[in-house]
């Protein structure tokens, strides 16, 4: 194959700017679950303690610390996240009409060999991932503000509210669990594994673009004109 042939040439699929905000988000919510799950007697009772290197799973107020650090990044990246693509105009990710039937006809293509329909930048159930992730992120971030406000300044909280609050928070916990892997079980997926390179490089082989997002290829070549 030449060094010249379309699956040699790459395009650029994201910046600088999403992959830091995408892998800050991640890294920051893998350390908030960690934490979180080590405030309880989690961490001694199942032996993570002994681990070498994790001897501070079962110190609450380290851990406590480490959950109030990981939240300040995380908050920041969100608010980073909304208004960055609010103030560029960038709607590509929001769901639209069709998208759970469209979404419905690419999970057959994986079973059938069929041709996928053309599609934009993203995909369709990469839309509706992204509200799946996105609604246990506002959960967690408005529940938490919520703990952390009590911790800090309000010992004397409404105790109905602050009930509410920690309900909330263990369902988003939950949620955004399985959200997670739900997104790492979906880059498994053989069709899917050419978005890790997109993540990781900010590129994807310009053949697999031309595949399965050609209407954005096609975007892109309109605006070079």
């Amino acid at each position: 194959m030449s060094s010249g042939s379309t699956s040699d040439k790459l395009v650029q699929r994201h910046n600088l700017i999403v992959m830091f905000e995408h892998w800050g988000i991640a890294l920051s919510g893998i350390v908030l679950l960690m934490s979180g799950i080590f405030q309880m007697p989690s961490a001694a009772r199942y032996k993570i303690t002994a681990i070498p290197g994790f001897w501070w799973s079962g110190e609450f107020f380290v851990t406590l610390k480490l959950h109030y650090i990981a939240s300040v990044v995380f908050v920041g990246l969100v608010l980073f996240h909304l208004v960055y693509h609010l103030l560029l105009k960038e709607w590509s990710m929001v769901p639209q009409r069709g998208d759970v039937s469209e979404s419905v006809k690419v999970l057959k293509t994986f079973i059938t060999n069929e041709p996928e329909p053309p599609f934009g930048k993203y995909l369709p159930e990469q839309r509706l991932a992204y509200v799946a992730i996105a609604v246990p992120v506002l959960l967690l971030v408005v529940s938490g503000l919520i703990k952390t406000w009590k911790n800090l300044y309000a010992p004397d909280m409404d105790r109905t509210l602050l009930l509410w609050a920690t309900w909330v928070h263990n369902v988003g916990f939950i949620l955004f669990f399985m959200a997670f892997l739900g997104h790492i079980g979906a880059l498994l997926i053989k069709p899917n594994r050419p978005m890790v390179r997109g993540m990781l490089t900010g590129k994807v082989s310009r053949e697999y673009a031309e595949h399965r997002h050609p209407l954005w290829i096609q975007e892109l070549e309109e605006k070079k004109e």
